[in-house]
Formats: structure tokens, sequence, C-alpha cells
């Protein structure tokens, strides 16, 4: 069993990192393959994938799609004011974008917004009425300050291990 660091985080050795790092680039592998690919015989490479699966280092296996080839080529990122900062208050609203299939990414943050959005949906018109319809009709908002993304430079579900 791994340790955790003072900051909830696991450590972890050189074998987890090569699994992680190639698991990131495609969940396809076979385990042999995996195993192959960072050293390892199947069933080191199968128990060390379990416990990583265990821990929560491993939260699941998906397909990433293209949005543009899916009709949702629209990315709007959103700075959320808030009335208040009771903790009902941000429960409220926290609960309230759960619901919201268009919002892909929500987090609390500093600075001038109490919240970061970003939505994908299929056209302007989608989001104008997703904004008077839905956003702002999340609990406690007090204002929502539009950026509308031009080009994808950069895109990454891979972490820096």
């Amino acid at each position: 069993m791994s340790a955790s660091t003072p900051t909830g985080s696991i450590d972890l050795d050189d074998y987890d990192r090569k699994i992680l790092r190639a698991l990131q680039g495609s969940a396809d592998y076979s385990m042999a393959d995996l195993g192959n690919l960072v050293g390892l015989s199947h069933t080191p490479c199968w128990r060390r994938l379990k416990r990583l699966e265990a821990e929560g280092i491993i939260r699941g296996k998906v397909t990433l799609l293209n949005p543009v080839k899916v009709g949702l080529n629209v990315v709007v990122h959103c700075a959320v004011r808030l009335t208040g900062h009771q903790s009902h208050t941000l429960a409220a609203f926290e609960a309230g974008v759960q619901d919201i299939p268009e919002v892909l990414e929500c987090y609390a943050s500093t600075g001038d917004s109490d919240y970061l959005l970003k939505v994908v949906v299929n056209s302007i018109e989608h989001y104008d009425h997703l904004l008077n319809e839905q956003l702002r009709a999340l609990p406690h908002v007090s204002s929502i300050h539009s950026n509308f993304a031009l080009k994808q430079v950069k895109y990454t579900t891979e972490l820096p291990l």
C-alpha cells in the first residue's frame, strides 16, 4: 500500500508513473501489452493497476470525443459572481450547476469571480438560451461574464507525471 503525503496525494514509484503515463495516452492496452511497455510481467502490472484504481488515482476510463465532429463547436468560459459567500449559498450554486450538461467544468476560484465554468454548446444561440434560461437562474448568481473561445490552442487530459 502506498503512503499518502500531507496534501493527500499518494507516493508513486517509477512503475506506477509509467503505468499512469501509458494509460493517459490510451486505456486500450491489454494487460500483457501494458506490462511489456512498463517493464513488468502481467501479474505485478495487474496488481499495481488494481491498487491504483482502489486508491482512487485512476478515477475511470473514458472515450474522448471530438466536440466539433459531434456539433459542439462553441466553447464559452464564464466567470460567475454570487450574491454572497455563505456556505448555503455556495452549496446551492454548486448543486445547481451539476444539473446542466453543457457545463463541463466548474471551479471555485479566487479573484474577481467566485466560479469559473467551461461551457460547450452547438451555437451562440444555444448559449444565449442556456445563459438566460439556466445559468442566470442558478441560485444566488449576481453576474456572469462570458468569454467565447476563438480556437483551441492546446488540449490534453494527460497530467504531467
